[in-house]
């Protein structure tokens, strides 16, 4: 026998530096804090583009013209309405986890699809435009319906993130507040084989549907090691109250050898290069709403952890999301359902390329238990 199939296989725990596939989707370079769709820069995507132009992008590979912005726009408004069944079911689960409710009800478009296990690209991507509509028509009739209000009816008019906000609150944002959730949306829009990402492709790596890959990516996102991050700093910051604890608070905490909310990121040893323009939001929202006490604890926190960034350990994108989330009026509990509502299109795209080139993802486990035995039969176990 050879002496290299006597070594131990090597474990990568968490499939950490694996690569499983090819993408053309996102490439994300931790070490210099660089994230691209398809060769795009997220600085210029969030400063220039819009949502619905970068769902263009990432479902279809370039950046839309004028004319086909136009039809991916009309498309994502036609489709915003949701099944009474899954009205109904969102009613009737109206005091569950919103994760929960988003999970379950696009579980549920799934088995209301004319076309459930469409896996050639013009259906699939088609249900994926559709499911990027629906999702914020899930989240705030759930919003609506948890508080005791009446649903409010999707806008044909606004464009994405205003018609979020607008079905929110039952009335139209401002062009501020508007702006700030349509960069949101950017920037969650794809971020490579993520955990919820993975999950996806690993379901419909078995040739399940992609409704079933998104209820599964749901699933992977609510963990709050994935997706719980921005309600935990909003916590983190209540808890500090004034800027003037923020470095007391960052101390202690270290002491104990606790994480700080909002900060590091399992690829990026260099800042998040999504976190600049949640700031600089953050910072506009603050002033607009007369509450700059939100943001001025977070700078506060920023520069109490400025010694631990030479250890890699620097400012996520969901350090800002979530006091952004709460000037726009939103419950915490729901912080975690817009980063979903973001998403969606990005684990299409991910859906996508796995079933064009698909091959079932199965790796492997070292074993580590017990040698070979006999079974001892039930009389003699004592």
């Amino acid at each position: 026998m050879s002496e290299s199939a006597l070594e131990a296989p090597r474990v990568h725990r968490g499939l950490k530096d694996v690569y499983f596939d090819r993408s053309s989707v996102s490439s994300i370079d931790g070490r210099a804090g660089e994230l691209r769709y398809r060769g795009y820069s997220i600085h210029d995507l969030a400063e220039n583009a819009t949502f619905e132009e970068v769902c263009g992008l990432l479902l279809f590979g370039e950046l839309p013209s004028r004319r086909r912005l136009s039809e991916i726009d009309a498309e994502l408004k036609a489709s915003r309405n949701i099944p009474a069944a899954v009205y109904a079911l969102i009613a009737s689960l109206k005091n569950a986890h919103p994760m929960e409710v988003l999970r379950t009800a696009v579980s549920a478009l799934g088995a209301l699809c004319p076309e459930p296990n469409a896996t050639s690209t013009s259906p699939l991507l088609e249900q994926g435009l559709r499911l990027t509509a629906q999702v914020p028509t899930i989240i705030t009739t759930h919003y609506r319906l948890r508080q005791g209000l009446d649903p409010i009816e999707p806008s044909r008019k606004l464009a994405h993130g205003a018609n979020f906000l607008y079905m929110l609150h039952g009335r139209e944002p401002t062009a501020e507040a508007a702006r700030v959730m349509d960069v949101d949306l950017v920037l969650h829009a794809e971020h490579g084989s993520n955990a919820s990402s993975f999950a996806a492709r690993v379901v419909a790596g078995t040739g399940a549907n992609l409704h079933a890959a998104l209820t599964a990516a749901i699933g992977a996102l609510s963990g709050p090691a994935h997706g719980g991050a921005a309600e935990d700093v909003l916590k983190m910051v209540r808890e500090i109250g004034e800027p003037a604890n923020a470095a007391a608070w960052v101390k202690a905490k270290r002491a104990k050898r606790e994480p700080i909310m909002g900060f590091g990121h399992r690829v990026y040893r260099a800042t998040d290069p999504r976190a600049r323009h949640l700031s600089d939001r953050a910072a506009q929202l603050s002033r607009e709403y007369g509450q700059p006490q939100w943001y001025a604890v977070l700078e506060a926190v920023v520069e109490a952890m400025q010694p631990y960034s030479r250890l890699g350990v620097n400012v996520n994108v969901d350090f800002y999301a979530g006091v952004i989330y709460h000037l726009l009026g939103i419950s915490q509990e729901f912080f975690v359902p817009i980063f979903a509502m973001g998403r969606v299109p990005g684990w299409v795209i991910q859906v996508r390329e796995q079933v064009e080139n698909n091959i079932l993802i199965r790796p492997l486990t070292v074993y580590d238990g017990p040698p070979a035995r006999d079974f001892v039969p039930l009389d003699l176990r004592g």
